[in-house]
């Protein structure tokens, strides 16, 4: 991916000043400073800084019609001024980072530049390589390729498993590596994870269906679902 030209943010930063005086018309625009940054996400900020505004947009935006840099500067300016964002603003920048080659370009950014951390997968009293091996004899014949197992540097609650198809990872909570832990539970958390390898998420324009018809369906096929699911909703 090649750099942004100058003429690309100076693009953007006279999109910003137009923008500024409709949204405060009778106020002088300060100065706008445009940068396109080697981000591994989707990330754009915009903030106050020595009288000027600076935005710091991802580099993946860099091709975007001119049309969509316009609705982005329109929610990063609105959401700086403490301005209603347009639901057209949204609506038009959602639809074309939900694009198929923008969501492609985001996935290679992700596994280029990002750092998956992650502990190894061995447990103190779960070993994750031994039961993936279990579980893809048993759900998947033995067919599904393996991803890089590991457990999370931290015991969160909130995020029990992740699968990450950009870095080919699959990364369980520490909180699951505990003597007091079930073992089908960890079974389930990983067997889900694994099922997210097989039925990817599917977008139908701006909407993302995560776990699809699919994915339900091979769930199902775990016999303890119903009670793994119970138990961790008391953890």
């Amino acid at each position: 991916m090649q750099a942004p030209g100058r003429e690309r943010r100076a693009e953007l930063e006279a999109i910003c000043r137009d923008l500024y005086l409709r949204l405060r018309p009778r106020e002088t625009p300060p100065g706008f400073r445009v940068e396109f940054r080697r981000f591994a996400a989707l990330n754009n900020f915009i903030r106050r800084r020595d009288g000027a505004i600076h935005l710091l947009v991802s580099d993946i935006l860099a091709d975007a019609p001119r049309e969509v840099l316009a609705s982005l500067a329109c929610i990063l300016l609105s959401k700086l001024l403490r301005e209603p964002v347009p639901a057209e603003c949204r609506r038009r920048y959602r639809e074309y980072v939900s694009r198929d080659d923008v969501q492609r370009t985001l996935r290679a950014a992700r596994a280029e530049r990002g750092r998956k951390r992650m502990g190894p997968p061995q447990g103190r009293y779960y070993d994750l390589e031994e039961l993936f091996e279990r579980l893809n004899e048993r759900y998947f014949e033995g067919a599904l390729a393996k991803p890089r197992l590991g457990w999370s540097p931290r015991a969160s609650r909130r995020r029990l498993g992740h699968y990450d198809a950009a870095h080919g990872t699959i990364v369980l909570s520490r909180i699951l590596d505990g003597p007091g832990v079930p073992e089908f539970v960890v079974e389930y958390v990983l067997f889900h994870e694994m099922l997210h390898a097989v039925h990817p998420t599917r977008r139908s324009g701006t909407r993302r269906e995560v776990h699809t018809k699919e994915f339900q369906e091979a769930e199902r096929r775990f016999p303890r679902l119903a009670e793994a699911r119970e138990w961790l909703e008391r953890l």
